[in-house]
């Protein structure tokens, strides 16, 4: 099967799009796939990261003095109109007819897809946000938020919908260490923390949040493992921060086996984004922070599953993460997130893509 994938990475969109379209291209390949990533020249476009898995790349060149459209709300980080971006894209495929386009881009629409409908056999849609038209074959929305209602009126009648977390993206590492991992102690103390506030952390939220932990009473023996991205802006300053805290802390970059790391920790601080369906098939209990206006309503949901504690508002942070933190500490609440977060998901979703990609 050749597939191409239409996704961007930068300061603004984040890692999240790239990073689990790599995951369902590495699954592909196993399957006998083969994948093109067509990603625009944003500072942080993770090209290296596609090309160094082994992927082909075409990137499309920056667009200097794009003005962008009222809609899509995200619009502006396409970085070019959705009829330039559309004409590059034909292009980058070079005459090829892929089995299957994937989209995964908040900024384009059934305009742009109804362009590219010439140029493959089938399109994919990956979404979040159930807030614009499609013309595809197939959609995929990980989320707890939506259900078909969402996205009847959006799409084709005949467009196949693929909804919630049991078709969360997550590399096959997670399934396995899940099944591996032994269980924890109700009673168990938590001493090892997990910090991971996504791919990029453009605004440095994590050294805000090393900043109020080093202001609390955590017990000595606490370990803090800080995860950032390959691409995050601020990791000096992090490093820097962690210096500091009262506890071993270590800052870990780009980390390949994050399904191990997990394994590993007790509790965890993180983004409200893709990150949250990797510590749900762990059974990890976290705080999340919605860094993003379109995490809030997922992490509001993840909530209501009892899987996490949000903070949906940075500048509250200092009173209530705090707060929040010396909740999750308790054992009993601990443990009853545990068993929450591992009902959500249980790792296999990338599978049950590739067979619905497969089937046709």
């Amino acid at each position: 099967m050749d597939v191409a994938f239409r996704v961007d990475a930068s300061l603004d969109i984040g890692a999240g799009h790239v990073m689990r379209c790599l995951t369902l291209a590495d699954a592909l390949r196993e399957d006998g796939g083969r994948a093109t990533f067509l990603c625009r020249e944003h500072p942080g476009h993770l090209g290296e990261m596609v090309r160094r898995r082994g992927h082909s790349l075409v990137m499309l060149p920056p667009e200097p003095g794009f003005a962008w459209a009222e809609t899509p709300v995200h619009s502006r980080w396409l970085g070019a109109s959705g009829k330039r971006d559309a004409a590059q894209s034909i292009a980058a495929l070079g005459g090829a007819l892929p089995d299957w386009l994937i989209v995964d881009h908040y900024a384009l629409e059934r305009e742009w897809e109804e362009t590219l409908r010439p140029y493959c056999r089938r399109l994919m849609i990956i979404d979040d946000l159930a807030d614009r038209t499609h013309d595809c074959d197939l959609l995929l929305d990980q989320n707890l938020v939506h259900d078909a209602s969402s996205y009847r009126s959006l799409v084709p009648a005949q467009c196949r919908l693929l909804l919630g977390p049991e078709f969360a993206l997550l590399r096959p590492q997670f399934a396995a260490t899940r099944a591996r991992a032994p269980a924890r102690p109700p009673t168990s103390v938590a001493t090892r923390w997990l910090i991971s506030l996504g791919g990029v952390d453009k605004d440095d939220v994590t050294s805000r949040v090393l900043r109020c932990l080093r202001e609390m009473p955590l017990p000595a023996e606490t370990r803090i493992d800080v995860v950032m991205g390959a691409s995050a802006p601020w990791t000096a300053e992090v490093r820097a921060v962690a210096a500091e805290m009262p506890w071993p802390t270590h800052v870990l970059a780009d980390v390949s086996d994050m399904a191990g790391l997990m394994e590993q920790c007790d509790l965890a601080i993180g983004a409200a984004g893709a990150t949250s369906w990797e510590r749900c098939c762990l059974g990890l209990p976290a705080v999340t922070l919605v860094l993003a206006e379109n995490q809030r309503e997922g992490a509001r949901m993840l909530e209501a599953a009892d899987a996490v504690i949000s903070i949906d508002d940075l500048a509250r942070l200092t009173t209530d993460l705090p707060r929040a933190v010396m909740q999750l500490m308790q054992p009993a609440v601990a443990s009853r997130m545990r068993r929450s977060c591992a009902a959500i998901t249980d790792g296999l979703g990338t599978a049950r893509v590739v067979q619905a990609l497969t089937a046709g």
